[in-house]
Order: structure tokens, then C-alpha cells, then sequence
């Protein structure tokens, strides 16, 4: 990757760019159950401010990003928190999924946040590897959990436990 690509807190000057990187991956089949990326209000509303990330080339390009939602409202659950990560076709296979899920994994840790976790296509063969480089682990398969164009999918549930956080 890039010795000149930052990591930046996500905006809405972001907004286009980091929904139409979103659309690609929803439209490749294979990264979610959506099947349209939803309006900018919605998908801010949706992500904890202090948990999203843009990694920008140094014209100001969005190259991928990396957002965090609550899992729960319950107490039990403050310190879990599930996240999705996306890079632009054009600058997969760079580091730009690692340097992301790293800029999350600090800002989730400062937070007190103990686990962050998520539900990867087995197919997402290349988001499995990178999340296991960034220290996720498979806790299981979660078998026929939802549909997705009318065919039954399975997902990998990953998560990762903080090391500085207990």
C-alpha cells in the first residue's frame, strides 16, 4: 500500500464515495445480505460516529472504509460492537482492509469496547483472511441464517477480543 494513504475519522464530505464503494461490494454478491446501499442519513444514523474510518489516497479518493454499530442496547452488551469493511474494487490486495480494521480496533479499545464482531459470506474468502491477520478468530457457522436473492446463506461469525480491554 501506498506509504501516503491515511486513515481519517468518516464524514459526510465521505458520504458518496464511501456508498457507491459500498454498492460495489453489495453488488459483487457476495459481502451482505443488503441489496442496495441505503441513503446517507440512514447509514449515518446506523454507525457509531466514533467507530468509522475512511482510508483516502492523497487526492482525497476514498479507497475503502470501515464502520461500527451497536449490537444491543442492553448493558450487558456496551463493550461489543459489530462492523463492516469495505475497499474499493480498484484498490483491493493494497493493505487498505488491515490498515482499516487496525484504525477500529484503536479507536474501539480506547472506548473500552472488548469485542468487535461480524458475519462474513464463507465465500469472502479474501475478508476472512484479513480479519484473521488483524487478530479475528471463527467462533462459528451460522447455517441458513438468512436469504439473499431468494438462496439460503450461510455466515462466518468472527469476532475480536481485545487484548488491552477486560
Amino acid at each position: 500500500m501506498a506509504a501516503d494513504t491515511r486513515v481519517v475519522p468518516m464524514t459526510a464530505d465521505h458520504a458518496d464515495q464511501v456508498l457507491a464503494i459500498y454498492q460495489a461490494g453489495i453488488d459483487e454478491g457476495n459481502a451482505t445480505f443488503e441489496t442496495t446501499a441505503p441513503d446517507w442519513r440512514a447509514f449515518d444514523a446506523a454507525k457509531l460516529a466514533e467507530h468509522r474510518f475512511v482510508a483516502a489516497d492523497p487526492a482525497g479518493r476514498v479507497l475503502g472504509w470501515v464502520a461500527a454499530s451497536r449490537v444491543s442496547d442492553r448493558c450487558a452488551y456496551a463493550g461489543v460492537v459489530e462492523h463492516s469493511v469495505y475497499v474499493h474494487p480498484d484498490a483491493r490486495g493494497r493493505g487498505v482492509a488491515l490498515l482499516l480494521l487496525g484504525a477500529l480496533i484503536a479507536s474501539s479499545e480506547a472506548a473500552g469496547i472488548w469485542t468487535i464482531q461480524s458475519g462474513v459470506f464463507p465465500e469472502n474468502t479474501a475478508s476472512l483472511a484479513v480479519h484473521a491477520r488483524a487478530g479475528f478468530r471463527v467462533i462459528g457457522t451460522r447455517e441458513r441464517i438468512g436469504r439473499h436473492h431468494g438462496v439460503w446463506r450461510d455466515t462466518v461469525l468472527i469476532e475480536r477480543r481485545s487484548h488491552t480491554v477486560v
